[in-house]
């Protein structure tokens, strides 16, 4: 049987975690415990993007873990005790996490992440609004940029397209301007609809 297939038929097609029934799709849940074959769950694209750090926090959301941490498959148990580690802060989060119980070696697995280490929050490449962008976008520069090492002046309005995001800072993302890669700093763009 597929992975797909039995992952639809164990969760009666939804969501594992928030029990959406749109846009689902496989979570590998990381990282390979040596002793586990099936560490998949089937989640919605809104938990995904979550859990993978793409999007900001929903609370409201994640209020979802009180049923899911009971699921008695161990990679939804694993994701539930990550994400109730993101929101330890909160009391409804802190409650239920005292109320779970996961075996040492389960327990081993959901900590290899880390994310029951830091206050739970994360870091988003942002542009001057607000705006989250993501790798592939195309941002304006809204500010005139002296290109350090270079005769090249960025003029405000600049659209930048297809930019990546510079993986071990926040602030900064690279892009191509008349043919050159650069780094620009996020506070300067502006994300295109």
């Amino acid at each position: 049987m597929k992975t797909l297939d039995k992952l639809t038929t164990r969760s009666g097609n939804q969501c594992e975690l928030c029990a959406a029934t749109e846009n689902l799709s496989i979570y590998d849940v990381p990282p390979t415990a040596s002793n586990l074959s099936d560490r998949e769950i089937l989640a919605c694209e809104t938990c995904l993007n979550q859990i993978e750090k793409k999007e900001e926090l929903n609370a409201n959301h994640w209020q979802c873990l009180s049923t899911s941490m009971w699921n008695e498959n161990l990679p939804v148990q694993v994701v539930s005790w990550r994400m109730l580690n993101r929101f330890r802060n909160e009391s409804w989060a802190a409650d239920l996490l005292h109320m779970m119980y996961l075996d040492d070696e389960t327990l081993d697995w959901a900590k290899q992440t880390g994310d029951h280490e830091g206050d739970g929050s994360i870091d988003l490449h942002k542009d001057c609004n607000g705006n989250i962008l993501i790798g592939g976008d195309t941002v304006t520069l809204i500010k005139d940029l002296d290109v350090k090492g270079s005769t090249l002046n960025a003029k405000i309005g600049t659209a930048v397209r297809n930019i990546r995001l510079v993986h071990d800072n926040t602030e900064q993302i690279e892009g191509k301007i008349d043919g050159q890669q650069i780094v620009i700093l996020t506070k300067y763009v502006k994300k295109q609809s």
